[in-house]
């Protein structure tokens, strides 16, 4: 019997992944998406994107890859893929140069992409052999045809520039702005000054169905807003403090606030957020950059409300000293204050580190909340999200009566 490789993931959020593995060009959409009784939908994806979807979204909780039995064909079965289509076309373009087609030329294709509207942006490792050079402009038309858009681009690298400047190159087309709508919220930047997170679709879905009515919220790490817009657009946030220190990503911001007609609850603050002069304002402070949002803890504790305090989302990149066992988890949610752990995890080691992690980044937080405020305080942990990072939220809580 037939296998192929599929993304499962829970029903209420198919369409939403569904839509993200079309602009990765990962989805198969010659099998047939399937619901299943335990409230998942399983969507065909073709194995040679796999290593070219976004690492965290084969890692967010609440998906996983797996193997299942070939579903019935889709209505779209008879029609080539894009890839397919993109082969062929390639074929008959270096026939036209006498050139012969091989593996190797057909390995240097490109497997999956980025769609932003009628932007296709290419990752690396394709499209370098010499003989692509040939063709000048030929080619791209010829891609960007084939493919259905106008303009394409290369991400080449991520700068180390301290504001993660993507090195981007246009191959087609002049201008490089582009348009994304995700979950309701329409982002506008540029795809050659910043980026768009297609990872952490778990923790964005969280944040879009919070109620957060009354609340002001610190986010110190705003970026073009893709947290930001959804504490706003979604959870209903009564203001939001958006930092950011990338003046290019601060002007995608600013412009997505108002396409989004939020601007009149956001206020950006431009620069270093160790030199905010916010204190003692927020009932939630977002700290979502990873490998570690550790610098940013104490511009946290500062912000944080001190009569009531708050709710910190803090990320990181949590690391397992050890080899992973070939588990497949459901669900790598877990929830301390109910003392639970729901569905599964990849070992009990992965577990115990992430639970370390927790405990001690609670204890670091005490502490900064105590020299800051001279005062006692308490944390308790609400919930640890299981990404490629992980995400904590930690509530703090100013502890009366003991000096």
């Amino acid at each position: 019997m037939d296998h192929i490789a599929a993304l499962k993931v829970p029903q209420r959020y198919a369409q939403l992944y569904r839509k993200h593995l079309l602009e990765q060009g990962a989805l198969d959409q010659q099998y047939s998406v399937e619901k299943h009784s335990d409230g998942t939908v399983t969507l065909p994806v073709f194995p040679s994107a796999l290593s070219h979807l976004d690492p965290l979204t084969l890692q967010d909780s609440s998906c996983e890859i797996v193997q299942i039995q070939a579903p019935p064909r889709s209505r779209k079965s008879k029609a080539k893929s894009p890839r397919e289509r993109m082969i062929e076309v390639m074929q008959e373009l270096v026939a036209n140069k006498a050139v012969t087609w091989s593996k190797e030329l057909e390995d240097d294709l490109p497997s999956g992409w980025q769609r932003h509207g009628d932007l296709l942006l290419f990752g690396d490792g394709c499209f370098s052999q010499e003989i692509w050079r040939k063709f000048g402009s030929e080619l791209w038309l010829a891609l960007a045809q084939v493919l259905g858009v106008k303009r394409l681009a290369q991400i080449k690298q991520i700068s180390q520039d301290g504001w993660r400047t993507p090195v981007v190159t246009m191959l087609l087309g002049d201008n490089s702005y582009v348009t994304h709508i995700d979950n309701h919220i329409r982002y506008e930047f540029d795809v050659t000054k910043c980026m768009f997170s297609f990872g952490n679709i778990t923790e964005k879905l969280r944040i879009s169905s919070f109620d957060c009515t009354g609340e002001t919220v610190v986010d110190l790490y705003a970026g073009i807003g893709y947290f930001t817009l959804p504490y706003l657009v979604h959870a209903g946030a009564a203001h939001v403090h958006a930092c950011e220190w990338n003046p290019d990503a601060v002007s995608a911001l600013q412009r997505n606030l108002h396409i989004n007609k939020v601007a009149h609850r956001c206020t950006v603050h431009q620069g270093d957020n160790k030199q905010l002069s916010l204190n003692d304002v927020a009932d939630r402070v977002n700290l979502g950059l990873i490998p570690s949002s550790e610098e940013g803890w104490p511009v946290a504790c500062h912000v944080l409300r001190r009569d009531t305090g708050g709710i910190l989302h803090i990320h990181s990149n949590v690391t397992t000293p050890i080899q992973h066992q070939s588990l497949q988890p459901s669900s790598n949610s877990l929830n301390e204050e109910k003392g639970s752990v729901n569905g599964t995890v990849k070992t009990s080691r992965d577990r115990e580190v992430w639970h370390n992690w927790a405990r001690n980044t609670a204890g670091h937080i005490v502490k900064l909340m105590r020299d800051i405020t001279r005062a006692e305080w308490r944390t308790s942990i609400k919930h640890i999200e299981h990404e490629a990072a992980v995400h904590k939220n930690l509530s703090a809580r100013r502890k009366l009566g003991q000096v």
